[in-house]
Parts: structure tokens; C-alpha cells; sequence
């Protein structure tokens, strides 16, 4: 059970997430954090001393997350091509959001860059992840590493676009036929 200041410090970070992804990092002000959290805005200090470390425990969020959803992706199956589609699959139920808002992981990379560059790094860690991941996987299939992690990284550039194309657009269909044509440039299909 966590404590009552471990609850706050979450819902400090769950709402600078939110209002980050929503307005963007510059635009967020303490006070609205504060605000959206529940929490007086003279705590705010007590749990983060400066807005770039607000930022860097929202990248953790990022890279925490995204090794749960590998892990679930490992545990799901053993072989390889049925964990990327595992991985592809859980990664479409965002979709919804996505289009909304574009994607809070390449957001928090870009704006935290210049204000908090240790949290723009670390944001990109789930990226990383990722790449790493379909890589490994890959690899056991067959194709030599450098092949391997080539198509690992098209895969996440086609979320990543799709995400980017279906935001503009605000269109769904733009971001599933971006996650299908992953499947398929892997031939990891049904």
C-alpha cells in the first residue's frame, strides 16, 4: 500500500502526463499540474523542486511502461513473431488517444528537449526499448542483426508516422492501416 505522500507524488506525475501530452510542455504551468493533482501548489516543491524534474519522472513513467508492455509481450509467447504481434496488437488499443493527441512519448522527446534535455533522453528510452525488442526478436527468425534491427526500426517509424498522419488527419484509419502494414513488412501476419 503506498503511502499518502507516494499517492501524491502519482498523481502529481499522472497529471503533469496528461496536461503535458494535452498542451504541451511549455504551455503547462506548475499551477495547473497543482491543480489537475489536487495538491496546493506551495507542495508542488516538496515533491519536484523544478519543472524539468516533473519531466524526468514522467519519462520514467514512459520507460517503465514500455518495459511492462515488452515483458507482457515475452510472457505472452514464445515464439518470436507472435510476441511483435502481441507487441503491435497492445500498442493499437492507444490508438484512440493517439489521433487525439499525437504520441505523449515523441512529444515529451521534442519539448523536453531544450528545458530538461536528461528527460528528452530519457523519453527516448522507450523508443530504444522497442527497437531493441523487435530487433531481438528478429533476429531469432532468421535475418542477420543488421537486418534485423533495419526492420525493427521501419516498424517503429510506421507507428510513429502513423501516429503523426492520423492526428493531422484526425482519422483512425490512418494509424490502423499504419499498424497493418507493420505486421506486414514482417510478415508476421495471421
Amino acid at each position: 500500500m503506498a503511502s499518502k505522500g507516494e499517492q501524491r507524488r502519482e498523481a502529481i506525475v499522472a497529471a503533469a502526463a496528461r496536461l503535458f501530452w494535452e498542451r504541451g510542455f511549455a504551455a503547462t504551468s506548475i499551477a495547473d499540474i497543482a491543480r489537475e493533482a489536487g495538491v496546493p501548489q506551495g507542495n508542488m516543491f516538496y515533491y519536484f523542486r523544478a519543472k524539468a524534474d516533473l519531466a524526468l519522472a514522467v519519462a520514467d513513467v514512459f520507460v517503465d511502461e514500455t518495459q511492462s508492455l515488452i515483458g507482457e509481450a515475452e510472457d505472452a509467447a514464445v515464439e518470436p513473431r507472435t510476441r511483435i504481434r502481441f507487441l503491435l496488437q497492445r500498442l493499437a488499443r492507444s490508438n484512440r488517444s493517439r489521433v487525439d493527441n499525437g504520441c505523449p512519448i515523441s512529444a515529451a522527446v521534442r519539448e523536453f528537449r531544450s528545458a530538461a534535455p536528461e528527460a528528452s533522453a530519457r523519453a527516448a528510452q522507450s523508443f530504444e526499448l522497442l527497437v531493441s525488442f523487435i530487433g531481438r526478436e528478429l533476429q531469432k527468425t532468421g535475418p542477420r542483426p543488421s537486418i534485423a534491427m533495419a526492420r525493427a526500426r521501419a516498424v517503429v517509424i510506421e507507428w510513429q508516422g502513423g501516429i503523426a498522419l492520423a492526428h493531422a488527419f484526425n482519422d483512425m484509419t490512418v494509424l490502423a492501416e499504419s499498424l497493418r502494414r507493420a505486421e506486414q513488412s514482417l510478415q508476421i501476419g495471421p
